[in-house]
């Protein structure tokens, strides 16, 4: 681990520049995908504590000028997990029965778990917004994860985000010049 790393770190900065728009994302990602692999790799070396602060700074700053609403990459090509009590949840704000919740919008993937039966998510409207917010599910809410602790383990899941969401590309590709 360098020595300057902690100090790079908390130097690091979001501003709306930085963030680009949900139409040049994947033509920038395919641009520094390797780039941005490199410093996943380094990232994980670096001391969790000191990569947290700076994330969850950079979170912060970002998500204090992103609206979401204006992107909803995730919701329109990502399905989440989706828990047992996600189903419950979405079944109470439908007022409809659980199994009625997976028979008509879920499937069990490869590793077992509930996903949404396409994409985008049968919940997102028009305008983006989702019909089921208050009792989206856990993933939903948690994502894109720049706001967790022990971001170090969310190195390999937040490269694959970057292509989707563009403050996760913002704050990789930050991060990419320590």
């Amino acid at each position: 681990m360098r020595s300057s790393s902690s100090a790079d770190l908390t130097d690091l900065k979001i501003v709306e520049a930085d963030v680009p728009r949900p139409e040049q994302l994947k033509t920038l990602f395919r641009a520094n995908q390797s780039l941005l692999l490199k410093a996943t790799k380094r990232l994980a070396k670096i001391n969790p504590r000191s990569l947290d602060s700076a994330v969850h700074s950079m979170h912060d700053q970002a998500f204090g000028f992103y609206d979401c609403l204006l992107c909803a990459n995730c919701c329109r090509s990502i399905s989440p997990a989706i828990r047992y009590s996600d189903v419950d949840d979405m079944a109470k704000k439908l007022r409809i029965k659980p199994s009625e919740v997976v028979e008509k919008y879920l499937r069990t993937d490869s590793d077992g778990d509930f996903v949404f039966h396409s994409a985008p998510c049968p919940f997102i409207d028009g305008d983006n917004y989702c019909s089921i917010y208050s009792h989206r599910p856990k993933a939903c809410r948690e994502y894109p994860h720049t706001d967790r602790s022990r971001f170090y383990q969310l190195l390999k899941l937040s490269l694959k985000n970057a292509e989707i969401c563009p403050v996760v590309y913002a704050i990789l590709l930050k991060l990419s010049a320590v």
